[in-house]
Order: structure tokens, then sequence, then C-alpha cells
């Protein structure tokens, strides 16, 4: 399985973004996709999957209210759309891939066999 992220950019505080995870190698069917982010000095943070292709969770109650994921099987993508950004939204966006994570570890970085690169996302005031 690869991945390759794409999306990131430098905005203002309040504006959106919207990030594209593509994925080859296998068909996203059964696959688990989340997007994890990391910010200097802190650990990779989970923020949002797809669970075995077909159930979505989110990181937090603020990434529940402003992010949302979703996958096109026909373009084997997975998107992330990010709007309201805050400053602390600043991070490398990672997506990662498992094809046998669990419903207990999904949030766990570790629990992700395939990584792709990340994208910078960077917000400002």
């Amino acid at each position: 399985v690869q991945l390759q992220a794409s999306g990131g950019g430098l905005v203002q505080a309040g504006s959106s973004l919207r990030l594209s995870c593509v994925v080859s190698g296998r068909t996203l069917s059964g696959l688990s996709v989340a997007w994890f982010r990391q910010a200097p000095g802190k650990d990779r943070e989970f923020v949002a999957g797809i669970f075995r292709g077909s159930r979505e969770t989110y990181g937090t109650d603020s990434m529940k209210g402003r992010f949302t994921i979703s996958r096109d099987r026909a373009k084997s993508t997975v998107d992330l759309q990010m709007n309201s950004l805050e400053l602390e939204d600043t991070a490398i966006y990672y997506c990662a891939a498992s094809t046998s994570v669990i419903w207990s570890t999904q949030t766990t970085p570790n629990a992700y066999a395939y990584w792709g690169p990340g994208t910078q996302v960077t917000v400002s005031s």
C-alpha cells in the first residue's frame, strides 16, 4: 500500500484547506485510513479516520466540529476537509493505512503499517 498526501499550505486563521490522500496498491474496501498530525515538539496525534472502509471517527470534539473525512472509492482517495482553521492546527499532516487495525487501537500511530510523506499545514494569525 502506498500513500501520497497533498493539499497543505499556509493559510490564515479561520480559513479552510482540503487535504487529499491517494491510496494505491489496493482498494479502499476494508482498508482503515486515517489522518494524523504532528506539531513541533509534540507527539503524533490522531485527527480522523475511516475504519475498515466504512465508519468515520475523529480525534477530538473540536476536530469533529470543524473537520470532515471522506472517501472516493472511484478515485481511491481519502480527503480531509478542514474548516475554521486555528493556529493550533499548524502541523505536518500524514495519512496512514492499515489492513488489520482494530477499533480500540485505531487512534494509535503504531497500529498503522503504511504511511505517506506528510504535508505541511501552517495557520497564521
